[in-house]
């Protein structure tokens, strides 16, 4: 219930390592029963599963929704509480991390395709793929995007506005 509850009360979609984060650093429970429970919640279609770079990001279903408002009641209130009070805290670090992706797949020998994205109420507002000749530049363009994406949009903006 604690992850369909901070799912739900996220605007952006979460990744494991996030909800995992909160999670055991609060000693709700440990790693293996949250392994589980995201298996679980996963199998049941009460939340859905999208991997990006390595990174697993969930999002509630409608399914996970209703089985929260029935049994969402559940959770200790001083839990969702801290749920809540985490959410605000950190809701623009989880956002950023959440906004800004980045992938690639093996397109060909020796060319892998890098997609780029940056992502807003659950659209794309900007989507880049660039084929690059190895697997190391890849994830070198991926980590430096994570790091760099605002500079290099504004880079790019300002650059197609010219006259």
């Amino acid at each position: 219930m604690l992850v369909l509850y901070m799912l739900k009360r996220c605007e952006v979609p979460l990744s494991k390592s996030q909800i995992y984060d909160f999670i055991l650093e609060k000693e709700y429970t440990n790693y293996m029963t949250l392994q589980e429970a995201f298996s679980e919640l996963a199998s049941t279609d009460l939340i859905s599963e999208k991997t990006m770079a390595n990174r697993t990001y969930l999002e509630i279903t409608k399914e996970g929704a209703q089985t929260l408002e029935f049994f969402g009641n559940r959770i200790n209130p001083s839990i969702r509480q801290e749920i809540d009070e985490y959410l605000k805290d950190n809701s623009m670090k989880l956002r950023n991390e959440s906004a800004v992706l980045g992938d690639y797949k093996k397109t060909a020998e020796n060319e892998y395709t890098v997609q780029l994205m940056v992502k807003e109420n659950g659209s794309s507002i900007v989507d880049i793929n660039l084929p690059v000749p190895t697997e190391e530049m890849a994830q070198a363009m991926i980590d430096n995007w994570q790091k760099n994406s605002q500079d290099i949009y504004q880079y790019v903006f300002s650059r197609l506005m010219e006259n």
